[in-house]
């Protein structure tokens, strides 16, 4: 992956790029906003990067550590929010904040203080903030309407700003142009080689294909766990034994008629109450967060079933499903490999 300035260096990055760049960071805002991620009020175009496929994704390395208080610090006074500068605390809304002045920074093509850029603003010379290496090549009213979502954002008093809801619905209607990221950048994909030998599964992975491994995995059901389920069977039959077998139920009777988001909130609930974790439950919740489209998530659950099933070709083959999502081939490929290797292994032993 590459930093925004990095692509920078080498050719101007067109107008429909900084506009997905906006519309990409307005999205994971507000995801971490609904999951309740805190994230850093120094976010800055540096913390974006592009994928294999150009796609802009904004880097973990961004979350808050020091979540407890609230405190984090900057570097460059310029760029942080007013009240950190009064009172050493972030609140939500330094974060829009940080974003209006990544808005600047996609604007400009380089660092402008947000004092001079609002100066700018209010004095009307707006031609003056925006990257004169563009050449004109965006429409007039997208620009004005991105340098007035960063003026709205770079507000001084925090109740002036807008919620992250707002960031998106201002930024998606600019994105007018369906070009895949990588044309837009100028890059080459690299071809993915698919290995030989695949199972079924690692077939329907490499391709793609949800619906082909939605139907492989309900017809596996939790057999590859091998007896893993027997578990319940043996402890004293209490009530808490039943709702987690009735949230089992309730997550596969969504996971099989496909009501996604059921399968995801009772396979969340199951997770919490098992004293052991299943990595069926975790390739479940992984696919199902895939078909409402949450790849992050998906492969977190992919790497909880591996760990418990280190050799467990299913799990290698959901990661290699969710990072294509991700957009991220190379390691994808790797995951593709590795699962075909283990089913190779697996086979082996049984002739012997």
């Amino acid at each position: 992956m590459s930093s925004i300035f990095a692509v920078g260096d080498k050719q101007p990055l067109p107008w429909e790029m900084r506009v997905r760049v906006a519309y990409h960071m307005a999205q994971a805002l507000d995801h971490c906003n609904a999951e309740n991620r805190k994230i850093y009020h120094d976010l800055n175009a540096y913390r974006v990067l592009f994928d294999e496929d150009g796609d802009p994704r904004l880097s973990s390395f961004g979350l808050m550590k020091n979540s407890r208080d609230g405190k984090s610090y900057s570097t460059n006074l310029a760029y942080t929010p007013p009240e950190f500068l009064r009172t050493g605390r972030v609140i939500p809304e330094s974060v829009i904040y940080s974003y209006g002045t990544v808005l600047l920074d996609l604007l400009s093509g380089k660092h402008i203080p947000p004092s001079h850029a609002l100066d700018l603003i209010r004095g009307k010379n707006v031609l003056l903030l925006l990257d004169s290496s563009l050449e004109g090549q965006y429409a007039n009213e997208d620009a004005t309407a991105l340098v007035e979502l960063a003026s709205k954002c770079l507000q001084y008093e925090a109740r002036d700003r807008p919620d992250m809801k707002f960031l998106l619905t201002s930024v998606a209607p600019l994105q007018k142009q369906e070009v895949a990221s990588h044309v837009l950048m100028g890059l080459t994909k690299t071809p993915v080689v698919i290995p030989t030998l695949l199972s079924p599964l690692g077939n329907a992975c490499a391709r793609m294909d949800l619906t082909a491994v939605h139907d492989i995995l309900l017809k596996t059901g939790y057999k590859d766990e091998e007896g893993a389920e027997n578990e319940l069977s043996f402890q004293e039959w209490t009530q808490q034994v039943q709702d987690m077998l009735n949230t089992k139920k309730f997550g596969d009777i969504g996971f099989r008629d496909k009501d996604f988001k059921s399968a995801v909130d009772n396979y969340s609930k199951l997770v919490s109450m098992m004293s052991v974790p299943s990595g069926t439950v975790f390739v479940r919740r992984a696919l199902s967060y895939l078909m409402i489209g949450q790849p992050e998530h998906a492969l977190r659950d992919a790497m909880q079933a591996q760990v418990c099933l280190p050799e467990w070709p299913t799990a290698f083959y959901m990661q290699a499903l969710a990072l294509s999502k991700l957009g991220m081939e190379t390691d994808a490929q790797d995951m593709l490999n590795d699962g075909a290797a283990f089913e190779a292994k697996k086979q082996n032993s049984r002739r012997i």
